[in-house]
């Protein structure tokens, strides 16, 4: 049996270890990077960790070939969400075949599909003589706001020589995705005065004050639909906002001394996202909390953090980053997509990225999600084209 098809076997096998790992990102990934590491090492490629601040989490980088300029990084993350209140018909951590090649398992389209690709082709890619390097990024807690990437970037400054292109394995379909917006995500927090619902002029309301900062948001997205940068690449062509969880108050006869919320826009590629958040600031600061501290003194006043932020990755048309990830895909196009990746957090470094990868992001963050055996293989034949390149 050749190596490509000792591979190709290789990569349902491998994927049914790491559904094995229940890696949702409230847990530690780090039994999962063991095995990677093990498996890694076991192949002679060393590998260096990058953990978080509290040592439950790592991220993985590793080099296969000379450490030199114009190799390519392999990029996945390794959490999941979660299955909570989900309606399973097998479990969700046991990879399960069904008709079609089908292969149920959380995570086997987002993303663990690809790393498993990628470990499958380690052997090809040891044994083809890479003149150029084949790099893998293995993050953590990418779901709940691209935390291992953040992490990962001063270490890919110092450790990764630069690339020609970097392929974060989403699920496109194979399709090269040229772009996508950003996104921002804010936790907005008002603390007024509690108060006998009797007697409104002794307290301050939190929640009166979130409505109308939501009021606010809204207006910016008015403005953004309106007339702020389209791009008809995507859907929609604008910058959206979205105002999520809230919670404020303990009783309706109480006013309530505490409000929060959470809020995100996702920017089109062009758009000044900084600039709305700066604008939101200066609301805040200039028009809510005076009015706020006016009502009940220096203990009452809004404030904003900006917990997860998500560059846009923008298309850099007929370069050679995306003429090598059309050719290894064996594409003559590019796509965008909807969802947000860590492909703008390499560009931000000026790591040329595109985001290409088996499965379908439809099946992602469901129940009974899954990814077809022939999605797995098309990927395999982008490795193959891979290590013939780096060989020459």
């Amino acid at each position: 049996m050749s190596d490509i098809a000792q591979a190709n076997a290789a990569i349902v096998p491998m994927l049914e270890r790491l559904v094995a790992f229940d890696t949702t990102s409230r847990n530690s990934n780090l039994a999962l990077i063991e095995f990677i590491q093990s498996y890694l090492e076991g192949y002679g490629v060393g590998c260096r960790l990058v953990r978080n601040d509290a040592g439950d989490k790592a991220n993985l980088f590793a080099t296969i070939g000379p450490n030199v300029a114009g190799g390519l990084v392999l990029s996945g993350h390794t959490d999941v969400v979660p299955t909570d209140g989900q309606d399973w018909a097998t479990d969700a951590f046991t990879l399960h075949e069904g008709e079609g090649g089908k292969l149920y398992g959380r995570g086997t389209a987002d993303m663990k599909g690809f790393i498993a690709v990628c470990l499958a082709y380690v052997p090809v890619f040891k044994a083809a003589g890479l003149k150029r390097p084949v790099h893998f990024v293995f993050t953590y807690d990418e779901e709940v706001g691209c935390l291992g990437i953040q992490a990962m970037l001063p270490h890919l400054r110092k450790h990764c020589a630069i690339p020609r292109l970097v392929v974060v394995g989403e699920p496109t379909g194979m399709q090269v995705a040229a772009a996508h917006k950003g996104q921002y995500v804010s936790r907005t927090r008002i603390t007024g005065r509690e108060a006998h619902s009797s007697r409104p002029e002794d307290g301050v309301n939190a929640v009166v004050a979130a409505a109308e900062l939501i009021g606010v948001i809204t207006g910016y997205a008015g403005h953004e639909r309106e007339a702020g940068v389209k791009d008809e690449m995507f859907d929609p062509p604008y910058t959206s906002f979205n105002v999520g969880p809230i919670k404020g108050g303990s009783m309706f006869n109480i006013i309530p001394g505490e409000c929060e919320f959470d809020w995100e826009f996702r920017p089109v590629p062009g758009t000044d996202g900084q600039a709305i958040i700066d604008a939101f600031q200066r609301y805040l600061e200039e028009n809510m909390n005076p009015r706020l501290r006016a009502a009940g003194g220096a203990g009452c006043y809004a404030e904003n953090e900006v917990w997860a932020y998500l560059p846009p990755l923008v298309a850099s048309s007929g370069s050679d980053a995306e003429t090598l990830a059309k050719m290894l895909a064996n594409r003559n196009d590019t796509t965008v997509v909807a969802f947000g990746t860590e492909a703008g957090h390499f560009q931000s470094i000026d790591f040329p990225a595109v985001v290409c990868g088996p499965g379908d992001i439809a099946q992602a963050h469901k129940p009974d999600e899954y990814i077809k055996r022939s999605e797995l293989l098309a990927c395999g034949a982008f490795m193959t084209r891979l290590a013939d390149v780096l060989s020459l």
